[in-house]
């Protein structure tokens, strides 16, 4: 153990010293795993194979970890309003929201923070949920992102292990700085993500000064069956706003629960927070030509060449009634959709559609659609599904249970069906690590961020990373110097200014 170091901070070392070798990894049944650094996909873009059990092991295990708090996104906050058309896009999309200009869809929205637990600060460092709700006239449609258009991971094999480094630490109970900077260090794609982190961006000043992103790729079908792909963009109206890092430590001990504070009374003085809503268009042959994978999780597309298309305006008038039941409760999935919308190959999201939802059914229930604020009340729900845990309606009465039938049962109809597409690809384990992973981090760095922001940047950066392991530290300096040899270089200097007043304090023991 270093001198500098308790016990608490050096589990992981002794762990590895008790171990002669790393044993072979094995799934839930004990079977040899060959890959867990990817997920099975036609081709290396994908969509994912139902077939890959090590990923749908992994993750159906992954989402019932906690019980009954969130696994992630414990902490949050609630509110609603509605989704005001003001531009035409039905030549890109038949949903229902996009009917004309003008309509009003009522919805639902949830912010939250990621890694906390439910007691955790609003103003921690780290992205912030942003999950929209609407409840339309084919069915509840949940447009589930963030407040920043990018992420740390491509594959959604390593989700797991990536929210188990923002948690504690297994032994001591402890946020571990070894954890994070290992695997966000092993993982060069989390560059980009973890560069917004410790912007200024990293702590919002509360939920309204705060955009909010689909993150991933999207399509979009209309009328005639044409689909585009899409990103989703909503700007806050109100500006973007953020605390500065002492200032949001502080706060984290004095005001826990500001921005849930700061949001509801802005709403119950009449002060609602509004966001303009953006969509950017790409088509499938400009997808095909794209420089690189448009369906990368930890990249954005330029505006400069796919500009934002204004669609409409998101206004929040009202608070819940009551938080356990319309926040608590509320639960989202990107596999909520409508005619209209589409999943793209986007491996994260394909991993999404499958996780979400299974992890409402073990935390809620089979029957979670049927709570109140979870239930499409602008339609009426017909299918063939009954009974079950908690079922809280009429169960469907006396109609069929059984499909097809010949007494008048719901029928399906072909107009709804998804729009075709071809695949094509050898069925294989890609590896994401080696794309990409710091062009974008680069142009952020040099073009997006002022000089002043940068060096708060490293300021915020090196403050987390000195409690990590000194070859953890340099793997991240290496890191970021290959975004811009002047991050690195500031980031090293700041980790200097530290590691020298640890050792002159050493000297004087």
């Amino acid at each position: 153990m270093s001198k500098s170091r308790d016990r608490a901070a050096d589990q992981l070392n002794d762990f590895k010293k008790s171990q002669q070798n790393a044993p072979s990894m094995t799934t839930g049944t004990g079977a040899p795993v060959g890959d867990k650094l990817a997920s099975l996909t036609v081709g290396p873009r994908g969509p994912l194979l139902l077939q890959d059990f090590v990923f749908t092991d992994e993750m159906a295990h992954f989402n019932r970890e906690r019980i009954p708090e969130r696994v992630v996104h414990a902490k949050g906050s609630g509110a609603f309003g509605y989704l005001e058309i003001t531009h035409d896009i039905t030549k890109y999309c038949k949903a229902k929201p996009f009917e004309y200009v003008g309509k009003k869809t009522p919805l639902a929205v949830r912010f939250s923070t990621v890694g906390g637990e439910r007691g955790s600060a609003d103003t921690a460092r780290d992205p912030r949920g942003f999950a929209i709700k609407m409840y339309t006239e084919d069915g509840n449609w949940d447009l589930v992102g963030n407040n920043t258009p990018i992420f740390f991971i491509r594959d959604p094999m390593l989700f797991p292990s990536f929210i188990h480094t923002q948690k504690r630490n297994p032994v001591t109970n402890l946020k571990d700085p070894d954890m994070f900077w290992d695997f966000i260090t092993l993982r060069p794609e989390t560059s980009h993500q973890v560069s917004f982190l410790f912007s200024d961006r990293g702590t919002p000043d509360g939920f309204r000064h705060m955009n909010g992103y689909g993150s991933h790729t999207f399509k979009l079908v209309n009328q005639d069956g044409q689909p585009v792909y899409c990103k989703f963009h909503f700007k806050t109206d109100q500006g973007i706003k953020c605390l500065m890092g002492p200032e949001a430590a502080a706060m984290e001990g004095n005001e826990p629960d500001y921005a849930t504070r700061d949001l509801y009374n802005a709403i119950s003085t009449g002060n609602f927070p509004s966001w303009s809503l953006y969509i950017q268009v790409m088509t499938y042959e400009e997808a095909e030509r794209f420089r690189w994978n448009p369906f990368d999780l930890t990249k954005v597309w330029p505006q400069g060449e796919y500009p934002l298309i204004p669609v409409g305006r998101m206004v929040l008038n009202r608070n819940p009634k009551n938080y356990f039941s319309e926040v608590e409760q509320i639960a989202f999935s990107p596999a909520h959709m409508i005619p209209g919308i589409e999943p793209s190959p986007d491996k994260m999201l394909q991993g999404r559609l499958f996780s979400y939802s299974d992890t409402h059914r073990h935390r809620l229930g089979s029957n979670y659609l049927q709570i109140p604020v979870n239930c499409p009340f602008n339609t009426k729900v017909r299918n063939y599904q009954r009974d079950g845990p908690q079922c809280v309606d009429d169960n469907q009465t006396g109609a069929p249970n059984y499909y097809p039938n010949s007494f008048s049962g719901p029928l399906d109809e072909t107009r709804h069906c998804e729009s075709q597409f071809t695949i094509t690809g050898n069925v294989c384990r890609y590896n994401t690590k080696d794309e990409d992973n710091f062009s974008q981090v680069g142009i952020f760095w040099r073009k997006v961020l002022k000089p002043a922001e940068r060096r708060r940047l490293v300021e915020n950066m090196a403050g987390h990373l000195r409690n990590a392991q000194p070859f953890l530290q340099k793997r991240a300096v290496n890191n970021f110097s290959q975004a811009d040899q002047e991050y690195g270089r500031m980031l090293q200097e700041e980790l200097d200014k530290y590691n020298q007043s640890t050792s002159g304090l050493a000297s004087q023991l």
